[in-house]
């Protein structure tokens, strides 16, 4: 059989699988038991055969000759396992095991697998970014995590449940349901599943969240009171900080609110990373700050970028143009001009792909030009392993959403000192 059946042909209809169809849980499936550990390939396994009896079909196989016996074999030999050639693979023997919700392509993950944990399920549901994260670790994220046949192949029994939720307003209903308060917001499905483990007497110890810096004060400061709220009257202690992406590592000005909750019966003493220092130590105190470490646009920009990048002279002109008449509305809005001798760029945004007039790079006697796909991955940290979606507006869109992975690097390492 494995004469007839190879790689190339199951990485194909993984990648043509649609998220609309009915059973696109399976390519998720099959890839997530072939990541998985004993412990919890039992989650994913019918899911995975069921996959790999309608991938033998389409190869032209009868209906009689595709037996369990067969797709068993299938998933036994790994026929169709990839993971081995995906530049970010699975420890050997993991410190942690954690969730990756609101995956997109992999930020969280990188940086957990950095400081030795294991992720054993992932869901994202922009089928570009399943694309891009399948790449890097030889896994597709499971679709919608609204949705009830997505939950329940979580496994119960992780140590770390993390993701970037969208920020959405809560009802007006106060704080005096619990997470019921949440409801139709993605934040009560993170709520669900922590329940749902207490429920099953296997409590998640650890909850990292990422969103926008506004988080803080939006809906004038209720939206984030009632996610504490909800934590608590879960049995979670909740510490948040925001935290800019310069202070680590990466050339960048991008502030983002990070929380962090522990069970409170686990009476952990967490403290934010608030940078790096110029010895590559953790900062714990703003007024040691200013001993970060120094970082410069240049490090991140490529050494020959192709002329495609430059703007046109009419772009260019544009630019201009709007820059003028925003600075006589008395408003700083406009393009932004970076040197490679600049210690950082502004916040890179998922709309970069349209103009790149946040963050434009100065070139000798010519037009400046945008980021290139490349340096718009270093400017997050993925570093130059990172598998690119080959779409540069893609590329560009989900650098721009995701996070940057020093910070969550850094705070996975505190999260850890905390379990070992």
């Amino acid at each position: 059989m494995s004469n007839v059946l190879h790689s190339d042909f199951i990485t194909e209809t993984l990648l043509k699988t649609k998220l609309v169809e009915p059973e696109s849980n399976g390519r998720a499936c099959y890839t997530h038991y072939l990541q998985s550990s004993q412990q919890h390939r039992g989650t994913f396994k019918k899911g995975a055969l069921k996959f790999v009896k309608k991938t033998l079909q389409n190869q032209n196989y009868t209906q009689t000759e595709i037996t369990n016996v067969v797709a068993e074999e299938a998933l036994q030999y790994s026929l169709f396992d990839r993971t081995s050639e995906v530049p970010f693979r699975k420890p050997l023997n993991p410190d942690f095991e954690f969730i990756d919700l609101f995956a997109g392509i992999g930020g969280f993950r990188i940086a957990g697998q950095k400081n030795n944990g294991e992720c054993i399920f992932s869901s994202e549901w922009d089928e570009a970014a399943k694309t891009t994260y399948y790449n890097n670790f030889g896994e597709f994220p499971f679709g919608d995590i609204t949705k009830e046949e997505t939950k329940r192949f979580i496994p119960f029994g992780f140590d770390v449940l993390c993701g970037g939720f969208p920020c959405q307003p809560f009802s007006q209903a106060g704080l005096k349901r619990g997470f019921e308060d949440t409801r139709g917001t993605l934040f009560f499905d993170v709520a669900d599943i922590l329940n749902r483990n207490i429920e099953n007497d296997t409590p998640v110890k650890v909850v990292f969240l990422e969103n926008v810096k506004g988080l803080k004060n939006h809906d004038k400061g209720n939206t984030l009171k009632t996610i504490i709220a909800t934590l608590k009257g879960l049995g979670y202690e909740t510490k948040y900080e925001i935290l800019n992406s310069k202070n680590f590592g990466v050339p960048q000005n991008r502030e983002r609110i990070f929380i962090v909750a522990f069970l409170i019966a686990e009476n952990k003493d967490f403290k934010f990373p608030l940078g790096i220092d110029k010895e590559n130590n953790i900062i714990y105190n703003r007024e040691d700050l200013n001993n970060v470490a120094e970082t410069y646009v240049r490090d991140i920009l490529e050494d020959n970028p192709d002329e495609k990048y430059t703007i046109s002279d009419k772009l260019y002109a544009g630019h201009i143009r709007r820059k003028k008449e925003h600075l006589e509305k008395g408003n700083g809005f406009g393009f932004s001009l970076f040197h490679p001798d600049s210690t950082n760029t502004n916040t890179i945004s998922a709309r970069y792909y349209k103009d790149g007039s946040e963050i434009l790079i100065s070139q000798a006697g010519k037009n400046p030009r945008k980021l290139t796909p490349r340096e718009a991955a270093n400017l997050q940290g993925y570093g130059e392993n990172f598998i690119i979606h080959q779409s540069n507006v893609q590329a560009y869109k989900q650098f721009g959403n995701s996070v940057s992975v020093p910070v969550i690097e850094a705070i996975f390492r505190e999260i850890k000192r905390q379990l070992l």
